[in-house]
């Protein structure tokens, strides 16, 4: 099955709240939405003792906001929905939430399935991974805190919204302060420890290491396959306009679309998550922005005949200017090409029986 939508609510829904744009995108006639973490910065409180105290973050209604962990003395930051918070607690409030409280977030993951969306989230495009929370440089080890918490954020929330996959970008070669080597070792360490971590709180959702369009950005092919070699618990995000800006035009016939495709499913046991606008880059290998589908070199006809021919178990999101309405065209050019397989399928099977009964010999099956 082959899920399209749009990264994003849709610019032609009424309402921005994640509840309109899950009808927006039912509505439309897609299935699938990638929410966009675009402000995830917290901030701690205290809780109330009265109103607060001896509840679970999935008890908080609006009036606390959006509540997505508890900070308590001597303790990693608690992110179990299911722990009673004490009165010396601290709560951690996301102001610019993914609904008006935690609690909301299980109603509308209901919602999702009634719909038949599928839901994933997309971390902030600029993340650092590559720095190191254990340095004696304080602001090198907080933004490496910020990031690590961000990953970790993401991951509680898609879960309660019974999501498919949160998806991110892990950093870029700071060669100003550290040397390409340190970049990975601290990518690699800190991606470790997000999926020990993962794997501890069982949180359903796939982590997806997502391909770069910048040659300084890690996250080429062969770096994001690597990863998820080493590195169990990870699955590679193909981002085709990404990786067309990268490798200068590399895709051009529909075997490159099905040839990556394979290659990416590979490692994601056959579903694989991707991504689909145009782009624009430099002779150099580097992004220069997104364009819609028909503005471009990138044919999205090309990928059409390989999903037609492959039909592989995929989600794909439109990260074009235009959102739903490429998104919909994706679908709207798919849909062309198979029809237009099955209808060339009829009519060589017709040829053959019409050639069969001619010589009095029964078609093949």
């Amino acid at each position: 099955m082959i899920r399209y939508g749009p990264a994003g609510i849709p610019l032609s829904c009424k309402g921005r709240t994640l509840k309109d744009g899950i009808e927006d995108v039912h509505n439309l006639a897609l299935t699938a939405l990638e929410i966009q973490m675009v402000r995830p910065k917290t901030y701690p409180r205290a809780a109330d003792e009265d109103y607060e105290a001896g509840k679970t973050i999935k008890e908080l209604d609006a009036e606390s906001e959006f509540v997505v962990g508890i900070e308590r003395p001597d303790e990693d930051i608690i992110y179990d929905p299911d722990t009673t918070i004490d009165m010396d607690d601290n709560l951690l409030v996301m102001p610019a939430g993914i609904a008006p409280c935690f609690n909301d977030l299980y109603a509308l993951g209901r919602m999702a399935k009634r719909h038949d969306v599928s839901l994933s989230l997309h971390t902030p495009y600029y993340m650092d991974l590559g720095c190191d929370m254990g340095s004696e440089n304080d602001e090198e080890a907080m933004l490496a805190s910020q990031y690590f918490e961000t990953v970790r954020q993401a991951g509680v929330i898609l879960n309660a919204l019974d999501g498919d996959i949160v998806v991110t970008n892990v950093g870029l070669y700071d060669r100003r302060k550290r040397d390409d080597e340190t970049t990975k070792e601290n990518i690699y360490n800190n991606l470790a420890n997000i999926t020990d971590w993962w794997s501890e709180m069982k949180l359903k959702p796939r982590l997806g290491i997502e391909i770069t369009g910048q040659q300084d950005v890690f996250g080429s092919k062969e770096e994001v396959f690597d990863l998820c070699d080493e590195i169990e618990g990870l699955v590679p995000v193909l981002n085709f306009p990404h990786y067309q800006a990268r490798t200068m035009g590399a895709l051009d016939t529909y075997t490159d679309f099905v040839d990556l495709i394979n290659e990416f499913a590979s490692y994601s046991d056959n579903r694989v998550y991707a991504s689909f606008s145009n782009v624009e880059f430099t002779p150099d290998g580097n992004e220069k922005w997104l364009t819609p589908l028909k503005k471009g070199e990138l044919r999205f006809e090309r990928l059409a005949e390989a999903l037609a021919e492959l039909k592989p178990d995929m989600t794909l999101i439109s990260s074009s200017p235009l959102l739903e309405h490429d998104a919909v065209y994706m679908r709207t050019l798919t849909e062309r090409v198979l029809s237009k397989k099955a209808a060339k399928f009829l009519k060589d099977k017709r040829k053959q029986e019409l050639e069969a009964a001619a010589e009095g010999e029964p078609a093949e099956e």
